[in-house]
């Protein structure tokens, strides 16, 4: 089956560094052609969730903010010395994600 859609790349969010893209298509293209779309929409935005966050760091929701960047820094530094750039890529991703809502919540600004 052909599948047509026009892509058109919309920037980059800055908080996720996620490339964020518009996907428009043919409404009337059957039913695998949309799931298809939705499951490439779905990949092309692979953004951390909270959860998966906090299972990266290691920390609950009732963990104080000071405990989470002890956390951040104590992976950071162990995956920059003997680890992988991927694993430290996560926790940083985790981190940022930890970050946005900690600051969303209107508590003090982390740092």
């Amino acid at each position: 089956m052909l599948l047509e859609a026009d892509w058109q790349c919309s920037g980059v969010d800055s908080l996720s560094g996620c490339v964020l893209v518009n996907l428009k298509y043919d409404a009337s293209k059957s039913g695998v052609a949309q799931e298809t779309i939705q499951n490439t929409i779905r990949r092309g935005s692979k953004v951390m969730t909270e959860q998966e966050a906090r299972q990266i760091l290691g920390v609950t929701e009732q963990t104080s903010w000071e405990e989470i960047i002890q956390k951040y820094d104590g992976l950071f530094e162990r995956n920059a010395k003997n680890g992988s750039f991927y694993l430290q890529s996560k926790v940083h991703r985790a981190k940022e994600c930890l970050e946005a809502v900690h600051q969303g919540k209107g508590e003090d600004n982390p740092s």
